[in-house]
């Protein structure tokens, strides 16, 4: 089944209504301008509210300081740093190493010539998320309910497990997921009632509807196989 992380959890109906519906993955917003974001502190209290390992804890950065990284990691476990910003190949390696967390990058998608950063990010990261590059009127570097050409990644060799993010919805997840061949999806504005506020119904309907697509595998561009729930420091090269 496709795997589903939701983003952007701040609150406890939202974890559990995550944890219930069988999501793979929650995400925590540690980026202040965000409406969705946590601190450290209340980040730990919702993953408290939740079995050890699963959902994975996925903690999303934007360009963040080592102090910054550091300080969730103190509060809370996380299987997974997200690089949601303008972070380098450098210096994904460099959190990477410095933490010995796995690190997931998300590339920002308009053209299919975005796709070509790939192969500069692959040796150093273990996943990738594609999302919808910011239009021009937004003001957030990802959750602006904002998608792209699902049918440009369709096809492709992506290096590394990955997920589509950008725009979905209970509604149109399927299509989504049929169209780019994603083998994962992440959501977090298409389960929300208002800007920031999630909808329980809305995360156990999405979940429902993506986890009713079956997720390509056997090729090495996007297999499960490394989205599992299998928490620990990131592996050698």
């Amino acid at each position: 089944m496709t795997f589903v992380k939701i983003c952007g959890v701040n609150g406890a109906a939202a974890m559990d209504a995550a944890v219930a519906a069988g999501a793979d993955a929650v995400g925590f917003v540690f980026f202040p301008p965000s409406p969705r974001a946590v601190t450290p502190a209340q980040a730990a209290a919702l993953s408290a509210r939740a079995p050890q390992g699963a959902p994975l804890r996925v903690g999303l950065f934007v360009d963040p300081t080592e102090a910054a990284i550091a300080a969730v990691l103190a509060a809370l476990p996380l299987d997974l740093i997200q690089l949601h910003g303008a972070e380098t190949p450098a210096r994904c390696a460099a959190i990477r190493a410095r933490f010995g967390v796995r690190v997931m990058k998300a590339l920002g998608v308009a053209r299919a010539e975005d796709l070509d950063a790939l192969a500069d990010y692959a040796p150093v990261v273990d996943r990738f998320l594609l999302d919808a590059k910011p239009s021009p009127a937004a003001t957030l570097p990802g959750g602006n309910a904002e998608s792209f050409d699902w049918t440009l990644p369709a096809g492709r060799a992506i290096p590394r497990p990955w997920l589509l993010a950008g725009g979905l919805t209970p509604e149109n997840v399927a299509r989504a997921i049929r169209e780019s061949g994603a083998p994962g999806v992440d959501v977090s504005s298409g389960v929300e009632r208002s800007r920031g506020v999630k909808d329980p119904a809305l995360i156990a309907r999405f979940v429902a509807a993506a986890k009713a697509q079956a997720s390509p595998r056997g090729d090495g561009s996007g297999c499960r196989d490394g989205l599992d729930h299998r928490p620990g420091r990131a592996p050698s090269r």
